[in-house]
């Protein structure tokens, strides 16, 4: 489809209320070119409508290419923190020439915003929000509210503030509307607002919004004096960067940041895998010398070569089960640093109840199909101790990794498939060795 049809589309669409992200497909499968001469083109407010539905590095990309009067334009529609989100992308030359083209107090406010960490409050706020004096009654509230909600990326909460700044309560919309005239905004306002620090980081943040059901959360600073709000939108964006870096990681693939999903090199995506791939590699290289250690032992018995995949699945299983659990828990703030320790001794008993049922079966199967019952002795035990060890190292090995300030989701699959693929076959061959008069 040419850039003269999507342009036609988009802006018929555009005009009969269509939502702008169901357009962005059309718009994607156009080159750069084409991209950047269909935003000229369309009327400003749609050229905004269609941009901000864009991922940031697309939006920095094409924003290098459109005339300074767009690009003006575009970056002076969109709400402050988006905007700061989107300069931030930019190197410090570009992203100097684009502040350049704000006024005063807009410059100020992004600079503002960009000094703050990209994955902290601070670097996800906005400073369009609604703020009151205390000490005015609720008819001039709604007066004032009038004026200044066009600005403000939302208006279902206001917040109070004292002269200096300093947040000293909320109020809905609602309340305000159900409110009589006459009456202060401090006789109806909430004063335990709820509120988070600048530096606070925005998993965090998140966790607070989730946890008291916020449309929005007040950012402040060390003395409580109002900076930006948060808002749900933001928070959504939040979950789901968290949710793709932790599943990457857990995969030991790596997310590949400032590209799409299928327009990263092959080179790039190499790097970022292969590492991982080598850990796992290695692992295998040990498992394969501590079966070259035990080789006598299998020799003499061949019949234990058929449990050792089973044996180390197994445990591969309840590793993964264990890692995913815990660093999952710990996303979610469900487990708590205090919790730490009852729950490293829960998740012991957790697979010690699970490694004596698979071994009493295994254990049943192997005598009723060998007839051996010290085969069936040697691997259900080997199974009981491979999924108490693997428990024990899908819990441990993310909690230190935690405990030293490492990212845990990156140790969830190399690391605990690597020690428990090693431990589960030094845990079969030993005691395998330890019965093999009684398995000739």
């Amino acid at each position: 489809m040419t850039a003269e049809n999507v342009y036609l589309i988009i802006n018929r669409e555009l005009k009969s209320g269509a939502h702008p992200g169901d357009l962005l497909d059309l718009f994607e499968d156009l080159s750069l070119s084409e991209r950047i001469e269909v935003l000229e083109r369309l009327p400003e407010n749609d050229a905004v409508l269609i941009f901000q539905e864009m991922e940031d590095f697309t939006q920095a990309e094409i924003l290098r290419l459109l005339s300074e009067e767009r690009a003006r334009v575009i970056l002076g529609t969109m709400p402050s923190d988006d905007a700061a989100d989107l300069i931030g992308e930019l190197s410090p030359a570009e992203a100097q020439i684009m502040l350049e083209r704000f006024d005063e107090d807009d410059q100020l406010d992004l600079g503002d915003l960009l000094r703050y960490p990209e994955e902290s409050a601070g670097g996800i706020m906005t400073t369009e929000y609604i703020s009151l004096p205390a000490d005015i009654f609720v008819e001039e509230a709604i007066a004032r509210l009038r004026e200044i909600a066009p600005e403000a990326e939302t208006i279902y909460y206001v917040y109070v503030v004292d002269h200096e700044g300093r947040l000293t309560g909320v109020l809905s919309l609602r309340d305000l509307i159900a409110s009589a005239n006459g009456t202060l905004l401090e006789d109806v306002m909430r004063s335990n607002v709820i509120s988070v620090n600048a530096d606070l980081d925005q998993e965090k943040v998140a966790r607070i919004v989730s946890k008291y059901d916020l449309l929005a959360v007040p950012v402040v600073d060390g003395r409580q004096r109002l900076l930006g709000i948060i808002t749900v939108d933001d928070i959504i964006d939040v979950l789901e960067q968290e949710a793709t870096e932790d599943i990457y990681r857990f995969a030991g693939a790596g997310e590949i940041e400032g590209v799409e999903l299928t327009g990263a090199t092959v080179t790039k995506i190499v790097r970022m895998r292969l590492p991982w791939l080598l850990i796992s590699m290695l692992g295998g290289v040990i498992s394969g010398s501590v079966i070259g250690v035990f080789e006598h032992t299998l020799e003499a018995i061949v019949m234990l070569a058929v449990f050792i995949p089973m044996i180390m699945d197994m445990g591969g299983n309840v590793g993964t089960q264990s890692s995913t659990i815990y660093v999952r828990g710990l996303a979610t703030g469900e487990i708590e640093r205090s919790e730490e320790r009852s729950y490293f001794f829960r998740e012991i008993k957790i697979g010690a109840v699970m490694g004596a049922i698979c071994g009493v079966m295994i254990s049943v199967i192997t005598l009723l199909w060998q007839g051996n019952p010290y085969l069936g002795l040697v691997v259900g035990i080997s199974m009981f101790s491979t999924i108490c060890v693997a428990a024990v190292l899908g819990t441990v090995i993310p909690m230190f990794f935690n405990l030293v300030r490492i990212d845990p989701a990156i140790t969830a699959g190399p690391f605990v498939t690597t020690f428990k693929d090693i431990t589960g076959l030094l845990i079969y061959f030993t005691i395998a060795s330890a019965f093999l008069e009684h398995l000739r």
